[in-house]
């Protein structure tokens, strides 16, 4: 029997990345104020799962794939989980989630406030057109009954709001926040990154982390290596493509350059050994390999799709590019190579910048004035 609650938060996924972490945050953050329930699916085991140990995980069947039997279970478990919780207020993160969790809480009486975050969307880029004009007339009916949506930039409001996702006054933008401190504290290369992949300090070494899926665009960074000579790739992360990405960096020649390396768990020793860290990047939220990537004081290059720019600025803390150029994104790579001077002068800027605004302290007060707010408490 779950206990009652004030909030219940519903995840589709711990999968490593930043709606993951903010969730075990701000569980844990606001845990003395707002006892919450965190309830999340079971990702695959290519994704890897972020962990916290004095978080416990209520688990149900949710899935990121459409499997109508089981997304009808999750239902099932969502709506059974909050008529026991009875919590006062239900924030949900992720699509499969935000779906499934505010048609469960509809059936409670009293009807718990309702929030959901976008941490990006997948209204555009992801799907068909059949399916994602499905998805999108879900989304604009969702809204309606929703009390606030969040979102993590300011450029992903905007793009939910041109496709009819909610009213303004719904919106409110809450932007990433994370524990930097060990990224702020890279003073230098560790080593531990080359010496894995057995290159020497002198070896220029681009690296790109996240998820090996489609919408992050490899493709395109294959491309533009092959017009880098010279360049090594570190490839953080893991994934469904990884079988198919290691083909094509055979069949394009690069495979020698290109370093597959799994997750890694250091990830501040990874950051400081790459002379670029780069996004390819069909569309995103608020990506947090850039903002690590900064914190670190490393060089960035990336597309600029969805949230980038609130993250890099043009020229001021990073380079941007169109998406799905590789060319444009070759010689960005070759600039940033080129003039290691210039490109450090930035990375400083922007360690400076996502220090001010991408703290964790930051988001759990955000939160929490949301919450005393829908509550009022």
């Amino acid at each position: 029997m779950t206990a009652p609650c004030s909030v219940v938060r519903l995840i589709t996924r711990l999968n490593i990345g930043g709606p993951a972490r903010q969730a075990l945050l701000l569980t844990k953050a606001l845990a003395d104020e707002l006892p919450t329930l965190l309830v999340a699916g079971q990702p695959p085991a290519h994704e890897g799962e972020l962990s916290d140990p004095s978080v416990r995980v209520e688990r149900v069947p949710l899935v990121r794939p459409v499997r109508p039997l089981t997304d009808l279970r999750g239902l099932v478990a969502v709506r059974r989980l909050l008529h026991q919780a009875r919590p006062r207020l239900v924030h949900t993160h992720m699509a499969k989630a935000g779906a499934i969790g505010r048609l469960a809480a509809l059936s409670l009486r009293p009807r718990p406030k309702l929030v959901h975050t976008f941490h990006g969307h997948v209204l555009q880029g992801y799907f068909g057109a059949a399916r994602q004009r499905a998805f999108l007339e879900l989304e604009r009916l969702l809204a309606r009954w929703t009390d606030v949506l969040v979102a993590v930039s300011p450029e992903v409001r905007d793009e939910l709001l041109a496709l009819g996702v909610g009213r303004a006054g719904q919106y409110r933008v809450v932007p990433l926040g994370l524990d930097l401190d060990a990224h702020l504290k890279v003073a230098g290369p560790s080593g531990r990154l080359r010496s894995l992949l057995g290159l020497g300090p002198d070896v220029p070494l681009v690296g790109v982390v996240g998820r090996l899926v489609p919408i992050k665009d490899h493709a395109t960074l294959f491309a533009a290596l092959a017009q880098t000579p010279e360049a090594h790739l570190a490839v953080v992360g893991d994934g469904e493509l990884r079988p198919s990405l290691e083909a094509a960096a055979r069949s394009l020649g690069i495979a020698g350059r290109v370093h597959f390396t799994g997750w890694q768990h250091d990830m501040p020793g990874v950051l400081a050994d790459l002379d670029v860290v780069v996004l390819s990047s069909r569309n995103e939220g608020t990506p947090v390999a850039l903002i690590e990537a900064l914190a670190a004081a490393r060089p960035v290059v990336a597309t600029d799709v969805g949230g980038v720019r609130h993250v890099v600025q043009d020229g001021e803390t990073g380079w941007l590019c169109p998406s799905a150029d590789p060319s444009a994104l070759a010689g960005l790579l070759a600039k940033a190579l080129a003039h290691p001077q210039e490109a450090a002068r930035m990375a400083a800027e922007g360690r400076r910048r996502v220090a001010q605004r991408f703290g964790q302290a930051r988001l759990v007060e955000d939160h929490r004035q949301l919450y005393r707010e829908l509550l009022g408490s």
